[in-house]
């Protein structure tokens, strides 16, 4: 019988449930449409759990908030109390069986070391598993344990589940140093149960400026939304006088300063724009003060003012004292952190192993998330090189971050290295394991400079035309791609399509079977992803360029594992209408099937019988695409960028795109108002198309 379910649990506290809870989602999301996340026993039924709410936001999962619990700790030990244990277990029973026949997979958290009482004991958690039929997952929090204490607490943990009949499905041993990592897996070497270790990672254990916001009520009094994601490694009271003070900032800390100390926020002011000293996460003014009129002038005339100041009623000694009480906890919003952590899981764990162990049906449903999904893992297990020229955006050093984080990619920055870490570093961001190129001053620049002449001179390139080329960010990055240093380029953030594509026509080049450079957007719907070409580059295509991106697309769209059957879209449906564009899609199309006779291709068809089943039914009853299509080729331009637009607002579908196609190393545009994610998809697409062109 294939399992339907887990179960996760930890003795300890902070052994990371949430984080493994969240690795083993990020799996069964991946596979799974519909997968409920399900705690039998939460604190209180009067106040929001933290990890419910995370888990059902971060992964959208379709239930109700009160449908992912069982009971709380009141009612629990009531049951218990009055020896209605097996009531207990049957009502929870009821309350599982039902998410179990609803969804493809129950993900169950069991109940925290904190919620454990006199009454609730901690084999509660096996009883349940045991009656759930739910395979058991351990987590063992080993931070203060030796590798002996941690071997002993494996074979104790896993031999009480086992022996009261739960079946072992992995143990997790987190929060390890280097020592006993290493000293423990010689340990585990000969273990028969599956076991992963995962290492300590300081950042996740520290809190950040959102976690004081929230424990402390902490008020803004400047503060950008970013900011809650700021991560605190330590705190100072600025109690010295300035000259002595500065000798013990560090970076990352959080600074307490009385409001009225003028010359010391003046003098932490200063530390942003140094390069001598580190740079602060924020300042806090304790007893609900604000600066003085003329600093505060002074810090809004400032073009950019890159940390956040928050104000407490408590005086300085109660700041001091709550600030070292404040846990961390993983937030929706914290998206560096959760990079972070699900980078630490897809390294430390087998994931194909964990999969294959999943013996559950796999839905034929693909969402967004599913297939987002499988992009960063596929751009992960054959980790590129992904040029981003425009390091001063914003926008693409946050994305960095998560690229990097994730593992999903090496990244390589052209800029000044010292404006790029000025920058990343105010926005309190780690991307110290970018690479960073000064195009300018790059050794390279006079082989390229030789490269692009000799490649462009018969068509009248002059000598200084080509160094003029190559000072240009996205010239020079694409002939990094060209000549190997890199594996492909993301760029557009900035630059208009034009910019990106021209140095990739000239340099890259097309493929030998291709004629035309295209593109394509992935459009991600509720249960499916669909494939729609050629939405931003082609203005108006002719029969043969429509063919070609018809081929294109469907070559594309197999590459990334979903079944091309291609639409020829028009605005008539077979042979029901005439017209210059309808014969433009038909010859189009039979230029499509003389090419690629094995091809699923019809057209012309209208959108609606190639989407509906019923309209298709009526229209086409006999076509193996009507109905059925997952590339849309649209007849141009105009049409085509229109479409992909009106379906994105209207239906909440993601957008990831456009993807280049047809050239011989993968270069990719983005759309100047395109959000973090955006940049975060096309990075992950062009790793992937990277590793399919070698």
């Amino acid at each position: 019988m294939n399992i339907k379910s887990l179960y996760i649990s930890a003795q300890e506290k902070k052994a990371g449930t949430l984080f493994v809870s969240m690795g083993m989602m990020e799996i069964l999301k991946r596979n799974l449409h519909k997968v409920a996340f399900f705690r039998p026993v939460i604190f209180s039924k009067d106040k929001k759990d933290g990890d419910l709410s995370f888990m059902i936001e971060r992964y959208n999962l379709d239930m109700q908030y009160e449908d992912a619990y069982g009971f709380d700790v009141e009612y629990v030990e009531n049951m218990i109390s009055l020896n209605k244990t097996n009531e207990l277990i049957n009502e929870l029973i009821v309350k599982f069986k039902k998410l179990e026949s609803e969804y493809d997979f129950v993900l169950c958290e069991g109940i925290h070391k904190s919620f454990l009482t006199s009454t609730i004991s901690y084999d509660l958690n096996i009883m349940i598993a045991q009656n759930f039929a739910s395979p058991y997952i351990n987590i063992i929090n080993a931070q203060n344990l030796s590798a002996k204490e941690a071997y002993e607490n494996i074979l104790i943990e896993n031999e009480n589940s086992t022996c009261q009949g739960c079946t072992h499905f992995a143990t997790f041993i987190n929060r390890l140093d280097d020592k006993n990592y290493k000293a423990l897996e010689k340990k585990l070497k000969n273990y028969t149960l599956t076991t992963y270790l995962l290492k300590e990672v300081a950042e996740l254990d520290k809190p950040t400026i959102g976690d004081i916001i929230d424990a402390m009520d902490a008020k803004p009094i400047i503060f950008k939304p970013d900011d809650v994601t700021r991560v605190v490694r330590g705190v100072k009271v600025a109690a010295l006088t300035l000259d002595n003070f500065l000798n013990h900032v560090e970076e990352d800390d959080l600074v307490i300063v009385a409001a009225d100390r003028s010359e010391i926020i003046l003098g932490l002011l200063g530390t942003l724009y140094s390069t001598s000293y580190p740079n602060i996460t924020g300042i806090i003014f304790p007893f609900a003060m604000r600066a003085h009129p003329n600093i505060q002038k002074l810090i809004d005339g400032l073009d950019s003012f890159g940390i956040p100041i928050l104000s407490v009623d408590t005086d300085t000694y109660e700041t001091a004292k709550n600030l070292s009480n404040v846990n961390s906890r993983l937030r929706v919003t914290s998206q560096r952190k959760i990079a972070l952590a699900l980078g630490l899981f897809n390294a430390s764990v087998d994931i194909q192993a964990i999969e294959q162990k999943i013996a559950s049906t796999v839905s034929t449903v693909l969402t967004p998330m599913m297939f987002e999904y499988k992009l960063f893992e596929s751009a992960r297990l054959n980790k590129k090189r992904i040029i981003l020229p425009e390091s001063g955006d914003e926008r693409i050093l946050r994305a960095a971050e998560i690229i990097l984080r994730r593992e999903v990619a090496e990244i390589i920055f052209i800029g000044k290295e010292k404006k790029v870490r000025e920058n990343y570093l105010r926005l309190g961001l780690d991307l110290s394991k970018a690479i960073i190129i000064d195009h300018l001053k790059s050794p390279l620049m006079e082989e390229f400079v030789q490269r692009f002449y000799e490649m462009r001179k018969n068509k009248g390139l002059t000598y200084r035309a080509a160094e003029d080329a190559m000072g240009h960010i996205n010239y020079f990055g694409t002939m990094m791609v060209h000549l190997g240093y890199a594996d492909g380029m993301v760029s557009g953030a900035i630059h208009s399509t034009g910019e990106t594509i021209r140095p990739a026509l000239q340099i890259i080049k097309t493929t030998p079977e291709t004629k035309i450079v295209s593109s394509v957007f992935f459009m991600c719907l509720k249960t499916k992803v669909l494939v729609y070409g050629d939405c931003a580059v082609n203005q108006d295509p002719n029969a043969e360029e429509l063919a070609q991106i018809a081929l294109s697309s469907a070559k594309t769209t197999a590459s990334f594992g979903i079944e091309p059957r291609v639409a020829m879209l028009s605005y008539s449906t077979g042979d029901s209408g005439t017209g210059a564009d309808v014969e433009k899609v038909r010859e189009a199309t039979n230029i499509v099937k003389s090419k690629n006779p094995e091809l699923l291709i019809e057209g012309p068809i209208q959108y609606d019988a190639a989407i509906d089943i019923d309209v298709a039914q009526t229209k086409l009853p006999d076509s193996k695409v009507a109905g059925h299509a997952t590339v849309f080729i649209f007849p141009d331009l105009n049409t085509g960028n229109n479409t992909y637009k009106a379906v994105q607002r209207s239906s909440d579908a993601v957008a990831i795109g456009p993807i280049l196609q047809g050239l011989n190393k993968p270069i990719n545009d983005l759309s100047r108002g395109c959000l973090v994610a955006d940049i975060v998809n096309t990075v992950a697409i062009t790793a992937i198309q990277a590793g399919q062109n070698r």
